[in-house]
């Protein structure tokens, strides 16, 4: 994919955040983060993740996170005895809520608004890298964004990917039949999102035009591996870490994968 194509992705992605981060900022929810956030316990995650995390031993380590959001994972790691230093963004109005909860946390971290396929030199190397939930499917490349990933871990390095189930992609919740596969599993085509995005499951109708990649299993662990990192673990999970219409697909006696936690290492 050339440079230019990734590019025309990626800026009509950050025009669907810009669109819809002011519904994450408002109300009883947004005040109830902020407060919490000031608490030196302050975490919003969950319990797999948190015990990923503190099975790699890294306290006192530096940490990372691409696609950050308002960086309330990334603060979170604090909790866990890691040190925040680096959140990546494309979207200035999310960075602007971080910067809300990094004031909130007395927190010092580097938030830095940029496309990931082109990011400023110099922003260092860390410990720990974080990728959460729907940073992968923005991603039109998936190769490069791993090389770029694996540039900002130092040697000995993790990263840490907790991320929806590429099976449950091939969903359709809200369609007449949603246990029966509404879309190919192998189909890397860009799908068009043009909702505005939230997490409460709700519709707030069209917004931006953006674009959603689906990538196989295969695709993400041959990516990370093809950027020199190792894989150290993949663990896949019964549970949903998405949006609630999803529950339905939980606690079925034929079960699919729903969510997955792969820990890859940077040697040296």
């Amino acid at each position: 994919m050339t440079k230019k194509a990734i590019s025309d992705y990626t800026a009509a992605n950050r025009a669907v955040w810009e669109a819809s981060a002011p519904l994450h900022e408002q109300g009883a929810q947004w005040d109830a983060l902020l407060a919490q956030a000031s608490t030196p316990e302050f975490s919003v995650l969950d319990s797999h993740l948190t015990n990923t995390l503190r099975a790699l031993n890294l306290a006192g380590g530096t940490a990372f996170q691409v696609g950050c959001n308002n960086a309330r994972e990334l603060l979170s790691l604090r909790a866990l005895g890691l040190v925040p230093k680096l959140g990546i963004d494309q979207s200035a109005a999310f960075l602007s809520q971080a910067v809300r909860l990094a004031s909130a946390c007395d927190a010092e971290v580097n938030l830095v608004e940029a496309d990931v396929y082109d990011l400023p030199p110099g922003l260092g190397t860390f410990d720990l890298g974080l990728i959460t939930i729907g940073v992968l499917n923005w991603m039109p490349d998936l190769p490069a964004f791993f090389r770029i990933v694996a540039d900002l871990l130092a040697d000995g390095g993790r990263l840490v990917i907790y991320e929806t189930h590429p099976i449950l992609e091939i969903f359709d919740p809200a369609g007449a039949t949603p246990h029966e596969p509404a879309f190919s599993y192998f189909d890397s085509s860009p799908q068009k999102i043009e909702e505005i995005i939230t997490y409460d499951g709700q519709d707030h109708g069209k917004g931006e035009t953006g674009y959603w990649f689906l990538h196989t299993m295969g695709d993400i662990v041959t990516a990370c591996a093809k950027a020199g990192l190792r894989i150290a673990e993949l663990t896949e999970y019964p549970h949903s870490n998405r949006e609630p219409q999803y529950d339905l697909y939980q606690g079925r006696a034929a079960q699919i994968p729903m969510c997955y936690c792969l820990v890859a290492a940077k040697t040296a």
